[in-house]
């Protein structure tokens, strides 16, 4: 079986690639965070801590045993620390454009440093996305390339307009606590995916993710921003 976590931008809907590519051979789930449609509203918002029980209730319910969850973003916090329970069922993880709840800056002695310059180039090109009606997470190139692509990706984003997504998104950033020797205790293979354009999270973090862990590999997509499953 493979499990879709999704991120931030997106919902069950946002895997359709995904699924339609590897159906014909796997068990493919999806589904949508809570608080993301079409699950129900929650008053002030989903509280990051709660999706890793939200994910093994989910994979509870549906009796699956060998899975291989793939996250994205968001979808990381779900997987990481789903991933760290003695109970997983995991046959292997993947984690694209993310470090769920391990903490960017403690992987390795030069990640600060590096943290802050890649944040500063960052913001001043998620900046110009924002003028020019880009979203962050396509990126330039989906935007001027795949415009249908770029305008399905908002599509399925706007369903989640109720959200307070900036509040989202603080809860996450303060919920990263832990450092990459706690995900040492994961046995499965884990690849980390990372857009080489990625603007919402540095591709670096992905090689020094892998490089911390035993049975870890890290992918790079070239002319890819943050959303590069789409």
């Amino acid at each position: 079986p493979l499990v879709f976590a999704h991120g931030l931008g997106g919902n069950h809907a946002s895997w359709w690639q995904q699924v339609a590519t590897f159906a014909a051979g796997y068990t493919c789930v999806t589904f949508a965070h809570r608080g993301f449609a079409p699950s129900s509203r929650i008053d002030g918002g989903p509280d990051p801590r709660d999706y890793a029980d939200d994910l093994a209730a989910l994979i509870d319910h549906l009796e699956l045993t060998d899975v291989c969850v793939v996250a994205q973003s968001m979808g990381g916090w779900a997987a990481i620390e789903y991933a760290l329970r003695p109970s997983a069922r995991l046959s292997a993880l993947v984690l694209a454009a993310t470090t769920g709840s391990i903490d960017p800056a403690r992987l390795g002695e030069a990640a600060p440093a590096r943290l802050r310059q890649w944040q500063a180039v960052s913001e001043r090109a998620r900046q110009d996305h924002l003028r020019r009606g880009i979203h962050v997470a396509c990126g330039e190139r989906m935007a001027m390339e795949q415009p249908a692509l770029h305008f399905l990706y908002r599509e399925i984003g706007d369903m989640n307009a109720h959200l307070d997504k900036e509040a989202l998104r603080a809860r996450l950033v303060a919920s990263r606590t832990r450092g990459p020797e706690e995900l040492a205790a994961v046995a499965c293979p884990l690849l980390c995916i990372a857009g080489d354009e990625d603007i919402v999270m540095p591709p670096f973090a992905a090689d020094a993710l892998a490089a911390a862990l035993p049975r870890a590999q890290a992918a790079h997509i070239a002319d890819a921003g943050h959303s590069t499953y789409f």
